[in-house]
C-alpha cells in the first residue's frame, strides 16, 4: 500500500517530533482519516524523505514522530525550466501541476501582450503562493522530494532582457506554430533547457522577436495549433523523453 506523503515547511530530523497544522492536519485526519500510529512519509524539499508515524491531535494540530531519513531523489537529470505565459485560472493551475509531475526544476510565469490575466504586486504574491501550493501537492502525489521554484510573475520584456544578460546557459526554446524546426530536431547532448510558451493567444510577433534576440530558438510541436496548457504538457513530456528520464 502506498504511504501518504506530506510536505513540511520546516527542518526535519530523525528522532524528533514535528507538528502538522491547518490544512495539512485536516487533510491527514479528516480527508484521509489517518489515526495515531498510522505510517506516513514526510519531506521538506531539502533532500530525501523521512519515515514517520502519526501521533495524537489537539486544537486542530497533529503531532508526528519523525523516523529514518531515506536519501531518495526522483529528480530528472535534465534541468528544465518552463517560462509559461500566464493563462486563466484552471489552465495555469493545470500547467503548474503537470509541469511539476513532469520534473521541471523551475517555473517562470510570464506576463505578455495577450495575457488575459493582469496582476499587481499583491495579486502576484497571492498567485505565487497558490501555484506553489499546487506544486507541493503535485510533489506529494508524484513522489518528488524537491519542490520546483515558482518565480514571481515577470513581464516578457524583462524576462528576455535578463536572459540576454545572463549568458547562454543550456538550450533556449520558443514554442511557435510557425517555426521551421520541430522540437525533435534539437540535437543532444542537452542537460539544461528553458522553454518559453505563450498564453491563450500566443506571443505577438514583436514578442517572438524579443525571444529570438535573447537566444531562444523557435520550434514547433507539429502541424496542429495546441492550446497553451496542452503545448506545455506535450513539450515537457517530449523534452524529458529525449533528454531526461521518461
Amino acid at each position: 500500500m502506498r504511504l501518504t506523503r506530506v510536505f513540511v515547511d520546516a527542518p526535519l530530523a530523525s528522532g524528533a517530533t514535528t507538528t502538522l497544522a491547518n490544512s495539512a492536519a485536516s487533510h491527514v485526519t479528516r480527508v484521509l482519516r489517518l489515526r495515531p500510529g498510522d505510517a506516513l512519509t514526510l519531506f521538506n524539499g531539502r533532500g530525501g524523505e523521512y519515515a514517520a508515524t502519526l501521533g495524537p491531535s489537539a486544537s486542530g494540530a497533529v503531532s508526528v514522530a519523525v523516523g529514518e531519513h531515506r536519501a531518495l531523489e526522483r529528480e530528472s537529470p535534465l534541468t528544465l525550466t518552463l517560462a509559461q505565459g500566464v493563462s486563466r485560472g484552471e489552465r495555469m493551475d493545470l500547467v503548474v501541476q503537470k509541469a511539476t509531475e513532469l520534473g521541471v526544476s523551475g517555473l517562470v510565469p510570464v506576463l505578455t501582450e495577450r495575457s488575459v490575466v493582469r496582476l499587481d504586486s499583491t495579486q502576484s504574491a497571492r498567485k505565487v503562493a497558490h501555484w506553489r501550493a499546487i506544486a507541493i501537492a503535485a510533489c506529494e502525489q508524484s513522489g518528488r522530494n524537491r519542490v520546483p521554484e515558482v518565480a514571481t510573475p515577470v513581464a516578457l520584456r524583462e524576462f528576455t532582457a535578463t536572459a540576454r544578460t545572463t549568458g547562454a546557459i543550456g538550450v533556449r526554446l520558443l514554442l511557435s506554430p510557425a517555426a521551421a524546426l520541430r522540437l525533435d530536431d534539437v540535437a543532444p547532448p542537452v542537460t539544461h533547457v528553458t522553454v518559453l510558451i505563450g498564453p491563450e493567444g500566443g506571443l505577438s510577433e514583436s514578442e517572438e522577436d524579443l525571444a529570438r534576440a535573447a537566444g531562444f530558438t523557435p520550434v514547433r510541436m507539429g502541424p496542429r495549433v495546441l492550446r497553451t496548457e496542452t503545448a506545455a504538457i506535450a513539450a515537457l513530456a517530449l523534452l524529458q523523453r529525449n533528454f531526461g528520464d521518461l
